[in-house]
């Protein structure tokens, strides 16, 4: 297992290209990797810093708790997030990311429950699958400020979905994970790719249009991340 030294760089390069990608805009998204399994430690991208400047020294370690035990600052908001796929998938990187078309997807797809993809070449960049036919759910669950009710509905809508290998925020962005962060990096891309496929789709089709605004169900502003 990598130390913080070692995987900060990591963490910040790939926080950094995830902004150049148009991924983590601003201060959005969050970025965790596994320092060690048992007990459990997680290096994690410090709350509220901007994405495209994402230093070294704006990552941190935190505990099985999501308390800070190593390095300056606080974790970001969504640390217990982290921790429960990390431990539901034993993970070894979480990437969360808010692009335009995860964000526009997963408000069109938010009352279904999820997002169906399949068909497509690229799922075979996802771990374990071999086939352009493999069908890929992709739940959603709600936005919330509360991070505990999300974490509990991560963690219900992976229970429920075992071979999935990311979720959507409604409103808010996409989480998945890997063995390791080439993995995890891998995967965003993958997801974002076929995101933008479908959403380029759904728009030629109209079936992609504006929803109904849903006030204080979107869980209002998403903040420090």
């Amino acid at each position: 297992m990598p130390t913080l030294e070692e995987i900060a760089p990591r963490l910040a390069e790939t926080g950094r290209e995830l902004y150049a990608r148009g991924w983590a805009f601003g201060t959005a998204g969050n970025f965790s990797a596994v320092l060690r399994a048992e007990p459990l430690a997680l290096a994690i991208s410090r709350s509220g810093v901007d994405k495209g400047q994402l230093r070294p020294d704006q990552i941190l370690a935190v505990d099985a708790s999501g308390h800070r035990v190593e390095g300056e600052g606080k974790p970001s908001d969504e640390t217990v997030v982290h921790l429960a796929v990390v431990k539901e998938r034993q993970a070894g990187a979480v990437l969360h990311t808010h692009s335009v078309w995860n964000t526009l997807l997963s408000e069109a797809e938010g009352d279904e429950g999820g997002l169906d993809l399949q068909g497509f070449e690229m799922l075979k960049g996802l771990r374990g699958v071999a086939t352009h036919e493999h069908l890929e759910r992709v739940p959603i669950t709600p936005n919330t400020q509360d991070y505990d009710r999300m974490s509990a509905d991560v963690v219900a809508a992976l229970r429920r979905h075992p071979a999935c290998h990311g979720l959507l925020l409604r409103g808010h962005g996409l989480y998945t994970w890997g063995q390791d962060l080439a993995e995890a990096r891998r995967h965003v891309e993958i997801f974002e790719f076929l995101f933008e496929v479908v959403g380029r789709l759904y728009a030629a089709s109209g079936r992609l249009k504006a929803p109904r605004l849903r006030g204080a169900a979107t869980g209002g502003r998403h903040g420090g991340h």
